[in-house]
């Protein structure tokens, strides 16, 4: 079981406590140190956690902007910002359009009145001062149309790039809300959906959030290397994701967590989902194609508790987190919901956010 920050609770919790330790580190909370106490935080970095617990409350923004640089790429964000650049671009042409178009019909109706002032008035009786009006009509008409069609055709380019430049933004923030290893969704976006768990009051006895995590992982790693151990991580993401429905939310805490979020599903359903992952786990062989090595049973323990249990996310993620801890210490390999009187021992948490 994880002893780091991957532990704490998620929501809106999470950025308060983390915008709490900064402020008691006297750190900026401009967005780049955010990210830096944010990624810390979750555990997807164990590496960056260490450093920036070395660094204390003496941390400069030197320090903070060299950790940043070593352990992020920021090319994501740069593109993003790209992106919503030429989206502004776009908006921009576009309403440079509709102003013409505007302006091109107040034009032609200052024009229609003129003609009609010009054949109404009692000595503009001739035919040929009515056939000239007719005429300007006429030209002025054809004109009209014509502009009419360019605007329409400029109309339908802009559309069609701002279309384009909206699905490049979909794209840029499916990416960011992945996580690279397992291409499950991410720590950030399993905050974000867990938030909004209790935006209704309505299902909530069909909603659930399960907590799975890989038993004696460091024992893996500790034997055959962490690529081995990421290799794993993968496959049991791909089991996990191929034993649930589609459209059901499966994310990568960090380290060996996953997380589930279930909608329409009682808790004998999510049992039964729970154990069709354990045993297919239980079952699958995990082997080196190539040298044949055996890596040995790799199981999991479960923990879930129903949203009804809980008042908020917060609270729905402790309870969770209580249950797979019970799974834990009561043999491991096993699925456990949470019951009323269920505790776990929270001692030996040692991270800097923890103690702030």
């Amino acid at each position: 079981m994880n002893t780091g920050p991957t532990q704490n609770f998620p929501g809106a919790d999470v950025a308060s406590q983390i915008l709490h330790a900064m402020r008691s580190m006297g750190i900026s909370p401009i967005p780049r140190n955010y990210n830096l106490f944010y990624e810390a935080f979750i555990g997807s970095n164990p590496a960056l956690s260490k450093e920036l617990l070395q660094l204390g409350s003496k941390a400069t923004q030197e320090e903070l902007d060299e950790l940043g640089t070593r352990y992020f790429n920021h090319s994501h964000s740069k593109i993003i910002e790209t992106v919503h650049e030429k989206l502004h671009l776009e908006l921009d042409a576009l309403l440079t359009v509709l102003k013409h178009e505007q302006s091109s019909l107040e034009k032609y109706n200052r024009l229609l009145d003129e003609t009609r002032e010009r054949i109404t008035v009692k000595s503009a009786t001739s035919t040929s001062l009515v056939g000239a009006a007719i005429a300007i009509l006429s030209e002025a008409t054809r004109t009209k149309i014509a502009q009419g069609e360019s605007s329409s055709k400029d109309l339908d380019r802009h559309a069609e790039e701002m279309q384009q430049v909206r699905l490049e933004l979909d794209e840029y923030k499916r990416i960011a809300n992945t996580d690279s290893l397992t291409r499950l969704s991410n720590r950030r976006a399993f905050d974000e959906r867990l938030a909004s768990t209790y935006d209704t009051s309505f299902g909530l006895h069909l909603s659930s959030l399960i907590l799975l995590d890989i038993d004696n992982f460091k024992r893996v790693n500790d034997t055959y290397g962490h690529p081995v151990g990421d290799k794993i991580l993968a496959s049991v993401a791909s089991v996990i994701r191929k034993s649930v429905r589609k459209d059901i939310f499966v994310a990568r805490n960090g380290g060996e967590e996953f997380a589930i979020i279930v909608d329409n599903m009682n808790a004998d359903e999510v049992r039964d989902m729970c154990e069709r992952i354990r045993l297919s786990l239980e079952k699958t062989p995990f082997r080196n194609s190539k040298t044949g090595v055996d890596y040995g049973q790799i199981t999991v323990s479960i923990g879930y508790a129903m949203a009804s249990q809980a008042q908020n996310p917060v609270e729905l993620y402790a309870r969770s987190d209580v249950a797979l801890y019970n799974a834990k210490t009561s043999g491991r390999n096993r699925t456990i919901m949470f019951e009323d009187g269920m505790q776990k021992n929270y001692s030996g948490k040692s991270w800097l956010i923890y103690r702030t």
